[in-house]
This record gives C-alpha cells, sequence and structure tokens, in this order.
C-alpha cells in the first residue's frame, strides 16, 4: 500500500496538534509549539493552500505570549511571595536536572523530575537565604500558583490555537 505524501503530513500534523493540546497541560512539554510545528506540517502537506504564512505567523504569535506568560507568571508570583532571583534561577536549573534524573521512568518521570527538581531546589534555595522555613514554603507556594496560572493560560492559548487551525482549514 503506498501512501500519498500529503496524507504522512497531514497525520503527522494531526499528531503533532493532539500531542500539543496534552502537552498544555502536562508541564514541561512545550505545548503550543506542539500545535504550531503540527499546523506547520499539515499546511506544507496542502502546498500552504488553507493555511498559508499569516496565518502561521500568526500562531507562532500566540506561541510565543505562551511561552512568555509561563516565564513571567512564575517568575512574578515567585517573587512576590518573597523568593530571590538567585533561588528562582536555581528553581529553573533544578528543574531541568529533575526531568533528566527521572527521565528514565517512561512518560511520567521528566514530568514529576521537573516539578520535584524545581520546589525542591526553589524551598532550600529560599531556606538558605532566609534560614526561615515558612519564608521557603511561601515561596515555593507563590512559585506553585504562578505555575498554575501559566498553565491555564497555555491551555487556553492552547484551544485558540487549535480553532484557528480548525476554521482556517475546514471552513
Amino acid at each position: 500500500m503506498i501512501f500519498e505524501l500529503s496524507t504522512i503530513f497531514f497525520t503527522v500534523g494531526y499528531l503533532c496538534i493532539v500531542l500539543g493540546l496534552v502537552a498544555a497541560v502536562v508541564p514541561v512539554l512545550p505545548g503550543p509549539v506542539l500545535i504550531w510545528l503540527g499546523v506547520f506540517i499539515w499546511a506544507w502537506g496542502d502546498d500552504f493552500v488553507r493555511i498559508g504564512w499569516p496565518v502561521l505567523l500568526i500562531l507562532a504569535v500566540l506561541t510565543v505570549i505562551s511561552w512568555g506568560a509561563d516565564l513571567i507568571l512564575s517568575t512574578i508570583s515567585s517573587r512576590r511571595s518573597g523568593a530571590g532571583w538567585h533561588s528562582i534561577g536555581m528553581s529553573i536549573l533544578g528543574g531541568l536536572a529533575g526531568a533528566l534524573v527521572l527521565s528514565v521512568i517512561p512518560v511520567v518521570g521528566t514530568f514529576i523530575g521537573a516539578i520535584l527538581g524545581a520546589l525542591t531546589a526553589l524551598w532550600y534555595m529560599e531556606y538558605q537565604r532566609q534560614g526561615d522555613r515558612e519564608a521557603a514554603t511561601r515561596a515555593v507556594k507563590g512559585y506553585i500558583s504562578g505555575f498554575l496560572l501559566a498553565m491555564v493560560v497555555e491551555f487556553v492559548i492552547s484551544v485558540l490555537m487549535v480553532s484557528i487551525f480548525v476554521w482556517q482549514a475546514f471552513w
């Protein structure tokens, strides 16, 4: 059985879009980036007839906004709850280290490792900086609230991106 090349592009595009929607609620995975990539691959398979560069540019802008919101909301929330810049930076490194260490556990390892690494690093750095367990815990709670808000923003943007794709591709 020989598949037409466009069918392969459409299938890969759809898979990326669905994975992107799932990733929008799973930290660590870049949902909007996967959605944009899926739409791009789908559009390529369609020779950019139904979805052209203007739509891809709009989706790219939404992707950047989502990424920026993720960084900004977590950082602002952490700062408001008293976390220092050094602690926030170490939290990012802790999240990356945790994701790498637990990536050996299929599917959930990277997710759990990133969360545990980020929260542990933030708490530890704040405890070292302030010498106060309550202040360190408050900083972690602030980070979590910003993280959850960023996740909601990412999901809303992801749904908007998929809606734009469906609208342009099928209507």
